[in-house]
């Protein structure tokens, strides 16, 4: 009865609650799926198609990450963004041997729009599953939705940088693949890149806690650049024209 009453509440606030059995049977479809990120992605590093990459959120470069095997396997000079300084700790020692891996301690936001993040206290970490630590967000309610109570939420300041920025800021000349975790600011993120830059890389990203007016517009401006677009459990995955002979998955 309690629960039906804040759904209520929530719903006149405009936030919509994620039923944990939806979130539960997205993870379990996405494990046991024929169709997997990976096997796109081991056409796109096996033929030498990504040759430097940017990841935002990369967390902890182990948990929940794919691209860490592709990057220490294939040598891929890469750039890692994550905002989280107990997290960004724990991704330098994990590519601490590797030269060609550089590390960025930033949010990526709009107009650096973004000063802090919301994430679980990590003293209430151990009552939540091993999923809760990735999902750190601009939006408070984004860990409410995953169940996570108000009282073990905290507030940590970031260093923020627009995509553009970042790219300055490293001197990238060229860019393979932009991969994106970004707990619901992905596809401002995506679409920042496209129109501050002249960049048209490959895009993974995950879709389903962007907004749908921002998601339409992702789309709108992909579907401009003349992208082929198709998802993949909750990622959205954006091949430009010239590499559509690169979405194989055997």
């Amino acid at each position: 009865m309690m629960h039906k009453l804040f759904t209520k509440i929530m719903g006149i606030f405009g936030y919509k609650l994620i039923n944990k059995d939806v979130v539960k049977n997205s993870r379990l479809i996405s494990s046991k799926s024929y169709l997997k990120i990976n096997q796109l992605l081991e056409i796109l590093f096996k033929e030498k198609r990504v040759n430097n990459l940017i990841q935002i959120g990369a967390n902890d470069g182990k948990r929940f990450d794919i691209l860490n095997n592709f990057i220490k396997k294939y040598n891929t000079k890469s750039l890692l963004v994550e905002p989280i300084k107990e997290n960004f700790l724990e991704l330098k020692k994990n590519y601490e041997d590797h030269n060609f891996v550089l590390l960025d301690n930033s949010a990526i936001s709009v107009n650096n729009e973004i000063s802090s993040l919301y994430k679980v206290n990590p003293k209430y970490l151990d009552k939540y599953d091993n999923h809760i630590p990735g999902i750190t967000s601009f939006n408070k309610n984004h860990l409410i939705r995953h169940g996570v109570k108000n009282r073990h939420i905290v507030t940590e300041k970031v260093n923020s940088l627009s995509i553009d920025n970042l790219i300055k800021k490293h001197n990238l000349i060229s860019l393979d693949l932009l991969f994106i975790d970004a707990e619901g600011y992905d596809g401002k993120i995506a679409i920042d890149l496209l129109k501050s830059t002249s960049f048209r890389p490959i895009i993974i990203l995950e879709f389903i806690h962007i907004k749908n007016n921002i998601f339409m517009d992702l789309i709108k401006i992909l579907e401009k650049d003349k992208y082929f677009i198709f998802s993949i459990n909750e990622n959205l995955c954006c091949y430009p024209e010239n590499d559509k002979k690169y979405i194989k998955f055997s």
